[in-house]
This record gives structure tokens, sequence and C-alpha cells, in this order.
């Protein structure tokens, strides 16, 4: 799995994926010469999961990618190539050989090898790679007969406490089971991804694990794993799995064709309900997401939702921050009506939104030239919310992405760098690339770099 860390003592997270190597055969065919059953109470316990691993291991896959990664060279400038690659587990959700994976396992990579239960092998290809929810869609190639499936369930019905398998490949020494309980759902402050939802887990998984499956006792899919907290790069018990549903809604615009995922959006803003703000609003207890900026004409100012109302579910789910709405907003389709729970001076009622595409152009290219004043040389592309949401970022940002800089010219002297957002010159909030035009000398500018803002004045 890929790492990053906290400035704390403790690491974030590490994706379950390896580097790559020659995948190792799995081990074939389960054996059902002891009929068993799987545990239901705490002396089955005592009995076995093989009925379980009999119904979902035959269908998840070990995966092996290579790519090559460009870079230049730092002291003569050349440009160089190295071979890369990673390992990964994933599942095989039709019987004609669609694999669902995390998309870091095949991110960049240009030879995709699958290595089923049995043996076999097959090339793949990506038909989608969704990196805000970490899924990836492949298609098995050469594919003769039909292949086990698994069956996904994305119903939601899990509740903290149920048992549950995690199958996978970790550091590719072949298919692996591991168990263990849901230990919390609808993980949304994880540091993963601001549209992400996850099921967390104590079931040991490591790198390698990425892609592979979490099922529950029923043998059918709930989660695909995707990353762990660590300190050592190992199991430590903290796992956490993207929810079948969101599974579920990636599949769909893989098999519908799409080349992406888009997702609707309400159109709404908000901060978390912290126990301050529940005391003063005279509720029972922290709950919800407190609106607090709503886009002018988008699905919820449409339904009626106004600034200061409370959201507290969608569609009877629970909501309890930004992630969570941007979660369960994100596994529905474009135009669909959701019910929004909410509370308003301490009344509680409800209204129903049809969720939209992201108003504004999604396409990211080169952006526009700044032809004149003290930031001549510079290209950029003027934020919408389909543009900013596309680039990972909140969608009700505004501003100039910046794209390219010339080297030599006063934006390049004075520090501006690709992915910075210029926000407003003297004042004036920014909103096309013309509009840089009239920046001079002595201009104060205001950008966004990595979540901070910045305040300057060009020299």
């Amino acid at each position: 799995m890929k790492t990053s860390h906290l400035a704390i003592a403790a690491a974030l997270m590490v994706a379950a994926c390896g580097q790559s190597q020659p995948t190792k055969a799995q081990e074939g065919v389960f054996s059902e010469t002891q009929p068993r059953i799987a545990p239901t109470d705490a002396g089955a316990m005592k009995t076995s999961f093989a009925p379980v691993v009999r119904i979902a291991a035959p269908a998840v896959v070990n995966i092996a990618a290579r790519g090559v990664q460009q870079g230049r060279d730092p002291f003569w400038g050349i440009p160089t190539s190295r071979q890369t690659g990673s390992i990964g587990s994933g599942v095989i959700v039709r019987a004609d050989g669609l694999v669902v994976t995390n998309a870091h396992v095949v991110k960049d990579m240009r030879e995709i090898r699958v290595t089923l239960n049995d043996r076999r092998e097959f090339p793949a290809r990506v038909l989608l790679a969704d990196e805000r929810s970490d899924i990836a869609v492949l298609q098995l190639e050469d594919v003769q007969g039909e292949l086990p499936v698994i069956r996904i369930d994305d119903q939601e019905e899990q509740q903290v406490g149920d048992l549950v398998l995690a199958i996978g490949n970790p550091f590719g020494v072949g298919q692996t089971v591991t168990n263990g309980i849901i230990s919390a759902l609808n993980r949304t402050d994880t540091g993963i991804s601001d549209a992400g939802s996850f099921i967390q887990t104590d079931a040991p998984i490591n790198p390698g694990n990425s892609g592979g499956a979490l099922v529950d006792m029923d043998g059918e899919l709930i989660g695909i794993n995707t990353a762990i907290f660590s300190r050592s790069g190992g199991a430590s018990g903290v796992g956490f799995a993207v929810p079948a549903a969101m599974v579920r809604r990636v599949l769909d615009s893989a098999t519908g064709g799409e080349t992406r995922v888009v997702r609707p959006w309400l159109g709404v803003k908000g901060e978390a309900v912290s126990a301050d703000m529940a005391r003063s609003l005279g509720l029972e207890r922290p709950q919800g997401l407190m609106v607090t900026n709503l886009y002018d004409g988008g699905p919820g100012a449409r339904a009626g939702i106004e600034e200061g109302d409370v959201i507290i579910a969608i569609d009877g789910a629970e909501v309890n921050d930004q992630g969570g709405l941007n979660y369960r907003i994100g596994t529905k389709q474009p135009n669909d009506t959701v019910a929004v729970t909410l509370l308003r001076d301490g009344r509680r009622m409800s209204v129903n939104a049809r969720v939209t595409q992201l108003p504004g152009e999604a396409d990211i290219g080169k952006g526009e030239v700044v032809g004149q004043g003290a930031l001549t040389g510079l290209s950029g592309m003027a934020l919408n919310p389909a543009r900013a949401d596309r680039m990972g970022g909140d969608p009700f940002t505004t501003g100039v992405f910046v794209t390219a800089i010339q080297r030599g010219s006063i934006a390049h002297r004075i520090g501006l760098r690709p992915n910075d957002v210029i926000v407003s010159l003297d004042g004036r909030a920014v909103t096309s690339v013309a509009a840089l035009n009239r920046a001079a000398r002595g201009s104060e500018i205001v950008i966004v770099r990595g979540g901070r803002q910045l305040n300057g004045r060009i020299p």
C-alpha cells in the first residue's frame, strides 16, 4: 500500500500493495472432504470459516503490474526512466473477467497480469480508474468460459462487531485469508479521501492486500481493502475498506462505458456540529453537518436548504461531517432524488433534492497564457466546481489554477508554482485568466498552495 506520515509520531496509513515481483501461485481448489459450518456464535468459533472461504476465495485474484516512471536527472537535466511495479489483489465480479481492485495498484502501469486461485494467468487492461475512491475496474483478456465471481452486498446492513474475512495477496506470498470484526463504520476523517466513508476492521491487512476482498459470513463482498494505519508498515489492527456501495458506483460507471466517475453534488458546504455548537443549538448531542455555504442555484438551494440548517441524514443514512455528506451523495447517480433530513430552529424536517452534475467544464488542459502585465508567461485555467472537483479540490474554490510558469518570468522569480491557485489581486477576486493581465508591480496577490493561503506582493 502507498505510505504517508503525519507530522506526529504515528504513521498515517499504508495502502496495502507491495513492490512488483513474480506473483506466487495460489492454492488451487478448496477441499470439501470435511463438512463444516460457518461460526454463528462464540461457541461455534471452534468450528471453521472454511465454508465462507470456499464461497469467496476462488474469485479473489493476485495482481502483478509493471510500468515505467519518467523523470529528469537532477544534475544533467536529461530525461530518465526506470522500471516500476506493484503487487496487489483484486476481485472478479463478472464471469467474463471483470475485476475490481485499487486504483493505486495499477496507476501508471503498462503491463498488468492477473493470477487466479486455480493458477491460470491473464493479461488485463484498465477500463476505469477512479483515484478519488481508489477503485479501478479491469477487464481480463483471452478469457474462455466463465470465471468464479463474488456477489456484491451493497445494502450497507453491516454492524460494528460483525465477523469479516480479508482475502488477498500480502507481501506477494499468495492468497491469504485473515479474520476479524468490523471495528467501525462510516470512518471519514482518515486522510485517505474527502469523498470516502470507510469500513474499519481489525482483520490483518498487509502490503499486497490492496484491492482484496472484505467479505461477510455469507461470503459476499462488503468492501475492497485499501489502507491501514501503521507505524511499521505492517498490520496493526486498524485497516480500512472502501464500502461496496462505492465499489458498485464505480463499477456501474465502467460497465456503462464511462471513462471516469461523474459524481453528483448537493451544492452544500458545512462543518461538523461540535459539542459547543450542539449546546447552543439545543441539540441533545453533537450530530449532523451545519450548512455554512450554499452554491447559488445548486440542488440544495433549489430544494429549500438554508444556511444554518443542520443536515443529519441522506436517505436515512446518518451524516456527521462533510466527508460523510460527500460520500452519501457520491454513491448516487446524477439526477437522482435524495431525501435530506435536517434540523431547522429545533424542528426536524425533510426535503427532497435532485442531485446534479457539478456545473462547469471539467476538462483539464495546458491552460491559457497571460499575455501582458507582471504575470506575463504564466499559464492557468479558471476554476469552476467541476474542474476543482476533478483535481481533487473543493468545488466551492474559485480562482485561477496555475498550470505552467515560464522560466525567468516575474511569476517564476517570485516563487509561484504550478498547482498554485491565484485567488485575488489587489483585494479583487480572480475568476478568469484574463483578470491576471491587470497584475502590476506592487500588486497584492493571494494564493492557495497545498490548502494554505499565502499573501504576498509582486515586486
